[in-house]
């Protein structure tokens, strides 16, 4: 009797499993099946428009540095910082789990902040040299970073929203219920860490230099 109780075990918990579905389908339709589906692709929409922008920004940094050279002893240091921090950014292998990965995303998010912060050092010792401030091309790259910086911000900010969003729906309910029947392998996601809660709500502005 053992031995058939355990041979029906697998089918008797999917047929469980279809029965309640069944049931909630009926007395919970309209209350959100399709959410996490569609939280976790506003997720990774959200999080490839963060990893173009950070891209965007990566092949902007040869020919600022490059330009910058070319000014009479210009800081070694600070020009070192930056190729260096693009380097790291560079050879950093984001591996497919990255948002579920929390080792990989802090490693991704301490990599790109020691290039904004190395970009943000420079651009103030820039100020020391007006001959170079002057030029045309300099000043088409500093334009060109600051518009990608604001686009940085803005791509952060509707990542950390919609993981805000997609990890609330899968450990609240009926989310709840819905990643158990449907979705099993729904995961928690890894964000970015919010200092100001406020700037969320705050059109970004990034300007370098006056």
């Amino acid at each position: 009797m053992r031995g058939d109780g355990g041979m029906f075990s697998g089918p008797r918990t999917i047929l469980l499993k279809l029965t309640m579905m069944l049931g909630l389908c009926l007395t919970l339709s309209g209350c959100g099946v399709n959410a996490v589906p569609t939280k976790d692709e506003a997720v990774t929409a959200a999080w490839a428009e963060v990893l173009n922008q950070y891209q965007r920004r990566a092949d902007l940094v040869p020919n600022l540095v490059a330009t910058v050279k070319g000014a009479a002893d210009f800081e070694r240091e600070t020009l070192q910082a930056v190729v260096e921090a693009r380097s790291k950014v560079a050879q950093m292998q984001i591996p497919p789990d990255i948002l579920t990965n929390p080792g990989a995303f802090k490693q991704f998010q301490e990599n790109q902040s020691a290039l904004t912060s190395a970009l943000s050092r420079l651009m103030v010792v820039v100020e020391r040299y007006p001959q170079l401030t002057a030029t045309q091309n300099f000043a088409t790259l500093q334009a060109q970073l600051e518009g990608t910086e604001n686009r940085i911000t803005v791509a952060r900010r509707d990542y950390i929203l919609a993981v805000q969003s997609y990890n609330t729906e899968i450990r609240t309910l009926p989310g709840r219920i819905w990643v158990w029947l449907l979705y099993p392998d729904a995961q928690l996601k890894e964000n970015f860490t919010v200092e100001n809660p406020e700037a969320l709500q705050t059109p970004p502005k990034v300007e370098f230099g006056s």
